[in-house]
């Protein structure tokens, strides 16, 4: 789910294999943060201390979607960032340093930024009118075959149709053209090699190929859910890829996908990174993302490995890479039904929150505390003053703390 990934999938899809430079590599597999420069100046309202250039939109949409997720109202603020990102068509880019400026020709908007907003700001509320525009700009990209690609006029892929998918859903707007026939169409036959996972895009010979990430997204996306979902019911049929002769329904592309899934990540847990030029190593935000689809598909007990792989080794990762890895394993422990707070004993929400403005909650029961102290403090000396007064000797059991809920 991390934007990165996205990037380095759009640029897998248009450029020769194997010339990605390393930098580009270790920012797509989270192994590197860009960061900012000495004299630049984070925005108050955003999450996240790396340099917001390439995921600003991005990973703030996932913080507050994690955080409204698990009864946290964000800041103020932090939701008003987001929203001053919008430019005037209803399209986000991935970070406008000059929100007040027009957007031109010079700011790339694209469909992922835009959708992960439209989710965030119809969770957060309050900006229904700037979620609504969005969507309207979002819906006049849809490309012919029923997909959206990651950039205007770019061809349709698996990941941006599916995060667009979430973004009407949340919504409750539909598309003009149905993009599930362009899953159908990806999904790869059960008995070819990566059967029931879906391509993020077709190769050049138009035969889709497996793409681990573009399969969580494409189950999600053929359930019509977004980034926040909830365990499904389990289907009665068999956990199994099944091909059809003809085309496949929603429910068989995401059955498929999920029986890709919890095959890839049967024995060891986890999925692995697979980009170009990139180590084979430990995909966390992919295994994460693979848990949301999993669970909501309904197929809580094969998520339950990969989600305890992940309370055993993914709070390094988050740490070392932010917000949007927080919140991504914060909706792994929503849709499985567990416990954000208690994640192998971290508790992310609180990691979370500690990335960006403190939450209105947060803030509300600081100012609570501190105004209790000093109520609490004057009245000690009173009741200490009356007693000297009295010359009775009483000692006094007080406690002008109280136990701060973890949010």
């Amino acid at each position: 789910m991390t934007v990165l990934r996205r990037i380095a999938g759009v640029l897998a899809a248009t450029a020769v294999i194997g010339t990605a430079t390393p930098a580009t590599t270790a920012l797509a597999t989270g192994t590197a943060s860009p960061s900012p420069s000495a004299s630049a100046v984070l925005p108050s309202g955003l999450y996240g201390g790396s340099d917001p250039r390439f995921d600003g939109v991005w990973r703030q949409s996932l913080a507050l979607l994690a955080q409204r997720a698990v009864g946290v109202t964000p800041a103020v603020k932090a939701v008003d960032w987001l929203a001053g990102q919008q430019c005037a068509n209803g399209s986000f880019a991935a970070f406008r340093a000059e929100p007040t400026a027009a957007c031109d020709a010079k700011v790339i908007v694209d469909t992922n930024s835009t959708a992960a907003a439209v989710q965030a700001l119809k969770a957060a509320g309050g900006h229904d009118a700037a979620a609504d525009k969005a969507v309207t700009w979002l819906k006049s990209q849809q490309n012919t075959d029923g997909g959206w690609g990651y950039n205007p006029g770019s061809p349709s892929d698996t990941n941006s149709t599916g995060v667009v998918i979430g973004a009407l859903a949340a919504a409750g707007a539909s598309a003009d053209r149905s993009p599930y026939d362009l899953l159908a169409k990806w999904s790869v036959a059960c008995d070819e090699d990566g059967g029931g996972a879906l391509a993020y895009q077709p190769d050049k010979q138009g035969k889709p190929a497996a793409n681990a990430d573009a399969t969580a997204a494409g189950v999600l996306g053929a359930l019509g859910k977004g980034f926040v979902a909830t365990a499904g019911k389990a289907p009665a049929k068999d956990r199994a890829c099944a091909d059809s002769d003809k085309t496949l329904t929603r429910e068989e592309v995401a059955r498929n996908g999920a029986a890709y899934l919890a095959g890839a990540m049967s024995k060891t847990g986890h999925l692995v990174s697979t980009l170009p030029g990139a180590a084979s190593q430990p995909d966390y935000g992919n295994t994460a993302d693979a848990v949301v689809a999993l669970a909501a598909q309904g197929w809580t007990e094969q998520a339950q490995k990969p989600y305890a792989w992940l309370e055993a080794h993914a709070a390094p990762w988050a740490e070392q890479s932010g917000p949007a890895a927080y919140a991504e394993l914060i909706l792994a422990a929503h849709a499985m039904g567990a416990d954000p707070r208690d994640f192998g004993g971290t508790n992310l929400v609180t990691a979370l929150n500690a990335t960006g403005p403190a939450p209105r909650a947060a803030a509300a029961k600081h100012a609570e505390k501190h105004a209790e102290g000093k109520k609490s403090g004057n009245s000690v000396w009173w009741i200490v003053g009356t007693g000297l007064v009295a010359g009775i000797g009483i000692g006094f059991l007080f406690s002008g703390r109280r136990k701060q809920q973890q949010l």
